[in-house]
Order: structure tokens, then sequence, then C-alpha cells
């Protein structure tokens, strides 16, 4: 009882001391709000602000906060009507102590009616909606007109009886009684919004559904979110009694007023690292074998070959990223990197995504074969916050938001849902058009995809054959190829020597695990956690950093360090930019390809889109090594890595990416086409028939041998497009 009286006294003067604080501490604002130049009326008060003015009114704010808060307001109200202003203003409460931060899933009856704060992520939001907050009913009989607080946004508090000293004295029921109606244009109303947030990802225990709550917003904070934002949520859990079969039942569900709210203006802030930590971060950025450690850190439990280890060490980059910039037009340009990996069942391509998933910060793991385009982008599903109209909830991309997005069995995603994966990957942007919901979602994830071949497993490429040809057997479009950076075909290829270093491996690495039961075990004795330690070394004798280590110093990077490249970096790319592309073009007018018919045989094998790649692995590699100025080193490492890729993916023409057709096979259909035109013009020429001299010294003229025209004239008489009347002499068919 002595806490009850405490708290009624507290809530009943309530009204004084924020007045007293106002007056005093706030006066500017007030007087700003005054002159109507804010956007909302609104005043922000710190918690500090409260502490160092008034510590027990901050504490009694804690713990009674709906009546204290409702009280500020109709105060503020007040003063601003004494000085002139009619203005139903409010006061936001921020930066609330960190005692009163809590876990979404232990939010229980301990903590109803108290003030806490969240830290959450925006899954669904709802239409705006009014709603009235101060409801006046005129009395039919006699017609007084009464005020009505309306605190329950669920159902609509009407008076039982009109006031004796102002009116009638009628009551609802009775011989005499009456009925009140709601006066709508002398009522109060306020915007009121529906959202749903969820836990952060991170957050959620190992096989458990993340938590999910409603939250109810008014006023200013309304469109103030978007599905797939993190903020932290200043919010006051209320109960709301379960209704089945119209009746009330005593279990009660929880929904959430929000004070206010702030947005994350700082990545990965849900990774705490401390000053001892930041001195180990930098002290294994300055080693000299990073790249290498840093290698041999991506999934250290998969035996890397010499394929692998180049996979491993543009995966190592794709987790750092580049820079994302904004242009002086307002658009922005992708820092992200995008890796596809394509390979033959059985060679860890899925292992390797979960594990990147997980090392990465925010990183989100998906299954094409279970996921739809709305999974992975959003989706808009009819809302449970009682209305029935639609709302959006955000997919995996916007989940990832600043982080990774790992896809595996990305083959097996839709056509019609892979067309929602061009702008998210490129533009970084969901553009969401969806049940009259029209909206963007921010999407800034770093995509890795891995793909298998319809066939069941990739068939045998002769050595010139370029990646795109196994592109194919993935059945993904075209077009979506040139959307990722870098596109890796893992093989599963029979070798003695690597097959028994593989076996060997994998039995080390399974005799030296511990059991799951042994690792509960063990994960609960105090003593026996490793989580500060730097470094590991795996059943290679190779050393390498421990996950939890190697997850701060990608956060510790990432919200730390924006690399810019100097001269020097940029004239390395400039120059191999140039070179390749002129040394082809060389090649081609030796080998005679002069400019012919529109071009369409002349081999570009790189453009503009190689810069933007070269530039992205350049600034992830500066970043790895916590630098704000990328040099011509890593320049280097990043043209290293690129050429590399394209040695092993054998592309000669970057529209292959595109098209998938080769520049090779383009030049074999260009000259086809030339040869039937040379026929088609002696055959008109000589009535009807051309001699094989003829045609030999005619696609001589045009640079085409006696060979490819034997070629094309075998292929075309079996497939019956021309037949040879006497020896020697062709016609076309008619």
């Amino acid at each position: 009882m002595p806490g009850g009286t405490n708290m009624a006294m507290a809530t009943h003067d309530s009204g004084a001391r924020w007045k007293t604080f106002l007056s005093e501490a706030k006066e500017q604002e007030i007087t700003l709000l005054l002159s109507k130049q804010t956007a909302s009326p609104v005043i922000e008060v710190s918690f500090h602000d409260l502490t160092g003015f008034d510590p027990e009114f901050a504490e009694d704010i804690l713990s009674s906060p709906r009546l204290i808060i409702s009280s500020g307001h109709k105060v503020l109200s007040e003063i601003c009507r004494d000085r002139g202003v009619d203005l139903d203003a409010m006061i936001r409460l921020s930066d609330l102590p960190r005692d009163t931060m809590r876990p979404l899933r232990d939010i229980g009856s301990r903590d109803i009616d108290k003030l806490r704060s969240l830290d959450v992520i925006v899954t669904k939001m709802s239409q705006l909606k009014p709603r009235i907050h101060l409801a006046v009913f005129q009395c039919e009989t006699c017609g007084n007109t009464q005020q009505v607080d309306q605190t329950n946004e669920s159902e609509l508090v009407e008076p039982i009886r009109c006031p004796p000293d102002t009116g009638c004295g009628a009551s609802i029921r009775g011989t005499d009684s009456t009925r009140f109606n709601l006066v709508m244009n002398v009522s109060r109303m306020i915007n009121n919004q529906w959202l749903e947030i969820q836990e952060l990802p991170e957050n959620v225990p190992s096989g458990a559904q993340p938590s999910r709550a409603q939250v109810l917003l008014e006023g200013d904070l309304v469109n103030k979110h978007l599905p797939g934002q993190r903020i932290t949520a200043n919010v006051i859990p209320v109960v709301r009694s379960e209704i089945k079969r119209n009746k009330k039942t005593p279990m009660f569900d929880i929904i959430y007023h929000m004070v206010s709210s702030t947005h994350e203006s700082v990545p990965f802030t849900e990774i705490k690292i401390s000053d001892e930590e930041r001195e180990q971060i930098e002290g294994v950025a300055a080693m000299e074998n990073l790249m290498q450690v840093m290698q041999n850190s991506i999934a250290p439990s998969i035996f890397a070959n010499d394929k692998l280890k180049l996979i491993k060490r543009s995966l190592a980059l794709q987790l750092f990223g580049g820079v994302r910039r904004k242009t002086s037009d307002d658009s922005y340009l992708r820092g992200d990197i995008h890796i596809l990996l394509m390979g033959d069942p059985g060679v860890a391509k899925s292992q390797l995504l979960g594990y990147m998933s997980n090392i990465s910060p925010r990183g989100k793991f998906a299954s094409g074969g279970g996921t739809t385009g709305a999974g992975l982008t959003a989706a808009a599903i009819r809302d449970t916050f009682g209305d029935g109209r639609f709302a959006l909830e955000a997919g995996v991309l916007p989940l990832s938001d600043r982080g990774l997005a790992a896809i595996d069995e990305f083959d097996k995603i839709s056509n019609e849902d892979r067309s929602s994966m061009h702008p998210a990957m490129e533009q970084q942007r969901i553009f969401v058009a969806k049940g009259g919901i029209t909206a963007t979602l921010p999407a800034r994830c770093a995509v890795l995809a891995a793909a298998n071949p319809e066939g069941g497993r990739f068939s045998n490429r002769n050595e010139r054959s370029s990646i795109m040809t196994s592109f194919k057997e993935t059945g993904l479009p075209y077009p979506l190829a040139s959307r990722f950076d870098l596109l890796w075909l893992i093989r599963d290829e029979t070798e003695v020597t690597t097959d028994t270093k593989i076996a060997r491996h994998i039995l080390d690495i399974r005799t030296s695990s511990v059991s799951e039961n042994r690792s509960q075990e063990i994960d609960y004795e105090p003593d026996q956690s490793d989580g500060d330690e730097i470094f590991s070394v795996g059943v290679d004798g190779k050393k390498h950093l421990t996950i939890e280590f190697l997850r701060k110093y990608v956060a510790f990077a990432k919200r730390n360090y924006f690399p810019t490249l100097n001269d020097k970096a940029k004239l390395a790319i400039e120059q191999y930019y140039v070179n390749i592309r002129n040394e082809t073009s060389k090649q081609d007018r030796s080998a005679g390809n002069y400019e012919s018919e529109g071009d369409k045989d002349r081999v570009i094998p790189i453009t503009a889109r190689a810069i933007e790649a070269l530039i992205r692995l350049t600034e992830a590699h500066a970043r790895m090594h916590l630098k704000e100025i990328a040099d011509e080193d890593d320049a280097k490492v990043a043209l290293a890595v690129y050429k590399h890729w394209r040695e092993d993916s054998k592309i000669e023409d970057e529209s292959e990416l595109h098209s998938g057709v080769s520049a090779s096979k383009r030049s074999a259909n260009q000259t086809n086409q030339t040869i039937r035109k040379v026929i088609r013009e002696i055959c008109m020429e000589r009535g009807g028939s051309a001699g094989i001299d003829q045609i030999y010294n005619r696609a001589i003229d045009l640079g085409i041998t006696e060979p490819q025209v034997d070629e094309v004239i075998s292929s075309m008489s079996i497939s019956g497009e021309i037949f040879s009347p006497r020896g020697g002499t062709y016609s076309f068919v008619r």
C-alpha cells in the first residue's frame, strides 16, 4: 500500500512538476512551438534532462508512464492556450536509460504499464487512420455537452449520465433515459497507425521463431517507418483481453503504445566492440599476410583447392564490400559485391553460403526452393490490424539491409520471382506495387547466390568454352548474369592427389569435432568460453580468425571506414581497362576483322561495368586493411582477383553476359549469313545455280576461307536448303 500511495501522489502532482520543468527548461522550444515554425506540435524531452532537473520525477515516469506522460501533454497544451495558441501539443520522451532495454521475447506481466526500450526491426505497417482522443458528446434531452478522454484505442467510451450540475442529470437507462450524440466537429482527432515489429534476427535463439508484436503510433510518429528498418522503440506495454466467441477470456494480449523511436543512424550498432577489441582489430589489420588469413577464415572446415582458394578470396572481399555513394544528380552507386556460385552437387556451395550468412553482420539465408519473390522482396498481405486492408511485410532482401543475403538454389526461383531480383541487385531498392500499395524499400545488401545445373551435373566443357555455357545449364535468364560482379563455376572433378587431400581433410574435421551434446555441456560452463579468442587453428594447421572476432572485425570496418581511391589506384584501373579493350581491337585488325556489317562481330572484352566492379573490389580490400585511402596496392589485388576470374570464366565478350552468345559463335553466325548471301547472289546472276569455284572466289574477297565455305554448304545440304544438280554446282530448293 505505501508504494501505491506514493505512486498516486506522484501521479497527482505530475502536472505541477511538468509545468515547472517546461517553463524553466523548455522555454525556447515552447516559443518556437507557438510561432508554428515546427512541422508538428511536439517538444522533444531527453530523459537525461529530466533526471538532471528532477530525479524523483524521472523515476516516477519510468514506473507510471501512461498517466504522467498524458498529464504532460495536457500541461503543454494548457501552456500554449494560456499564451493564445490552441494546440494539441505533445511531449516525446527520448534517451531512456539502459536499464529500460528489454528483449522483445522477454516482455511479460512485470513490464505492463512500464516504460521500456526495444531494439527491433519493422516488418509491417498499416494505413494511417484518424482516432478520436477527446470526444465531445451532446445530450439529446437538454443539449448539454461533455468531454470524455478516449484512452482505449479498441473501444469508444460514451458517457453514462448527463451531469446534474450543468445538465439534466438523465442517464442512458431508466424511465427518464437520454441518448448522447458524438459531436464530430468539436471532438479532437489524432492520426494513428499500427506497426508490426520483430526482434532482431541476430537475437533469435537457434531454432526459435522470432517474436513479433503490434505497436500503436499516434500523432507525429505516423508514416515515419518502413518495413525493414531497424529502430529503437520506446514503448509502454499495455494489455487487452482476448475475445473468443464474443466473450472476454482471462488471457491477455500485449500491445505496445509508442512513446518515441530512434532510427538507426550508425549501422551494426547491435555488435558491441570494446576499446580492447578495437586495439586487437587494428593490430590484426596491420598484419602483412592479412589477405591470406582472411581467405583461410572463410569456412575453414571446407578444404580449399586452387580454385576454391580464389573463390574464398573473393568472398572475403565481399564481406567488406565497397562504398555506396550518392552522385550530384541524387542517384546512388552500388557498393556491395554480388557473387554467383555455380557448382555440381556436393561441392560445399550451401555450406559456404551458410557460413557467409552467419559471419556477415545482418546476414540472412534463404533457399530458392522454398522462397517466393514476395519472400525475397516484400509481400502485400491482408493485415492483422483489424481493417482488412493490405499491408507490406518485408522479405529477405530488406531484412538484410546493409548486410548480406545468401540465396541457395537460386535456379529454383520461378521466372516471375527472378524478375524482382533485377532492381533489387542493381539499384538496391525494391519497388512494390501490390494490393493498392506503392512503396520503395531499401535493400542495400550484397547477394551471394548458388545455383545447380538442371541436369544434375554440369556437362564437360572443352578448355575454350566460357562460363556462360554452364550458366545456360542452370536455366537462369542471361540478363541476370550481368548483375553479378563475379561468377564462379565449381566442378566436381576426379584427381587422385586432390581427392586424397579432401578425404583426409573431411576425416580430420569429423574426428576432431565435438559431439552436439558435449558441445552444449561445454557452452554452459562459464570458464570454458572462447568468445575472446582472436585466432584459431584448423585441422590443416593454418591459422584463421574466430567467427566472433571476424564478425566484429567486419562490423568495425564497415561502420568506420569508407575508403576513396587515390590517383595511382585510379590510374591502375584506367590503364587495365584501356589496354585490354585496345589489345583486342588490335588483334581483330591484325586478323582482318575490320569494322564489318554493323560492327556486330566486333569483340568488346569488357565494358564500363568492369570499372565499377574493380572499384568495389579495390575499396573492399582497402576497408579490410582499415584504410581511408585505397592506393595502388589495393588496386593491384582487385585487378588480380578480377583477372583470375576472367581467366577462369573464359568470357571473350562482355555482351555474352547479357545474351549468352559468345563472340566466336556470333562471328560464326555472321559468316554463315554472309556465305548464304553470296550463294544466293551468284544463283540470281547465273540462272539459278552457283559453281563452287565462283563461291570460293567471292568468299575469299570477303575474308572467308574455303573450309568455312565447305562447312556451311555441307550444313545447308543436310538441312535440305540447297541441292547439287551436278558436280560442283549448287541451287536453292524452291
